[in-house]
């Protein structure tokens, strides 16, 4: 039996920089697995250059990304998804709208990094220090037994993955 692969959708609220930094990472390390998604609640336009950059320092792929409005994914063929994680303490907060299919959920909040300011220098280190957060975070997701965990157990975990090292102070779930 084929193993099914799952749709993950990342959620922040200009979907410029780390959800974008998390769709980047899935889509490479889950590839097979998981198809990764990511929008926000009021999406700028344009993807964070210095997202882009990070990315394809560490050997993900930099093209294909847009800033869209999570209203994608909510109409007729759009995908169905399994997990939707924020990334942003405000998206979190937000009301979202009726996920079809009710997704597992879970908030996965870090620092944004395109609200540094200073040098290019230190805004790339706060991309790099974002993508590592993530980075872990979404090992840790892919090593979960997901044919193996109940409904409670794997909010749990997701959980649990959200306040790892780097985690905003936040504790919301997405409903």
């Amino acid at each position: 039996m084929a193993e099914p692969v799952y749709n993950v959708l990342f959620l922040c609220t200009g979907n410029t920089a780390r959800s974008v930094l998390a769709e980047g990472i899935l889509r490479k390390d889950g590839a097979g697995r998981f198809r990764a998604f990511s929008a926000g609640s009021q999406p700028k336009g344009k993807v964070n250059p210095f997202a882009l950059k990070v990315l394809e320092a560490y050997g993900y792929p930099a093209q294909g990304y847009r800033s869209k409005n999570w209203d994608e994914f909510t109409g007729p063929g759009a995908p169905q998804m399994d997990f939707i994680f924020t990334v942003c303490d405000s998206a979190a907060g937000e009301a979202c709208p009726v996920w079809p299919g009710h997704p597992a959920t879970a908030h996965w909040g870090i620092e944004d990094p395109a609200a540094v300011e200073g040098s290019d220098m230190e805004k790339e280190r706060a991309f790099v220090q974002a993508f590592k957060y993530l980075h872990n975070r979404i090992e840790l997701f892919l090593n979960l037994p997901l044919d193996r965990l109940d409904g409670a157990a794997l909010h749990h975990r997701l959980g649990e993955i959200g306040r790892t090292e780097g985690a905003t102070s936040a504790r919301l779930d997405v409903a």
